[in-house]
């Protein structure tokens, strides 16, 4: 284990200043690269003291632009357009870089690293996505994969489009037609 001291917050991590320990390899390849943290040593720990009003002060500012950018950016729903089978599975699926394109069309300037995915999208409907414009800002965006822009905005109604249901519609339809048997 290796101890660190945070830059910035990280999620289920610490906050700003907070000296943790991690595993080598989550610090040596994630947060010492993308300067989210420092190796703890008395030195480092000296150096931080001094610019921590600083760092503080540009953390704040950041995160200020990220809330205002939260605020433009409310309720805000993105259509992609994808290929799929007719129980709805997408032949491919959609990854966080597709959902970041989608919202730079938007309006909204983000980078695929900023999209939160657990896992990437394989299926019709809406889906709610996280997107941390700060580490302390996170906002919601749904997005619509659909197969046309027709079913993009029946879902966005809340019809469920997939075609299993359809199916399912139609042999309902058939069996009311039927005259009872004797």
């Amino acid at each position: 284990m290796m101890d660190v001291i945070l830059l910035q917050r990280i999620e289920k991590l610490g906050q700003m200043g907070d000296v943790v320990r991690v595993k080598p390899g989550y610090a040596r390849n994630y947060l010492l690269p993308q300067k989210k943290a420092l190796r703890a040593t008395k030195e480092n720990r000296a150096q931080f003291e001094k610019s921590r009003a600083e760092l503080e002060a540009t953390n704040l500012k950041r995160r200020g632009e990220a809330e205002r950018v939260a605020e433009r950016a409310e309720g805000l729903s993105v259509v992609l357009i994808r290929s799929a089978g007719e129980a709805g599975q997408l032949y491919g699926s959609v990854s966080a870089r597709d959902i970041a394109d989608a919202i730079g069309q938007a309006g909204l300037a983000l980078n695929r690293q900023q999209i939160v995915l657990d896992r990437p999208i394989k299926t019709l409907g809406l889906h709610g996505v996280r997107v941390a414009l700060h580490p302390e800002v996170v906002i919601e965006v749904t997005v619509n994969v659909a197969r046309t822009p027709e079913e993009a905005e029946r879902q966005a109604r809340g019809e469920v489009v997939t075609g299993a249901e359809d199916e399912a519609e139609v042999a309902a339809e058939a069996l009311l037609e039927q005259p009872p048997t004797p």
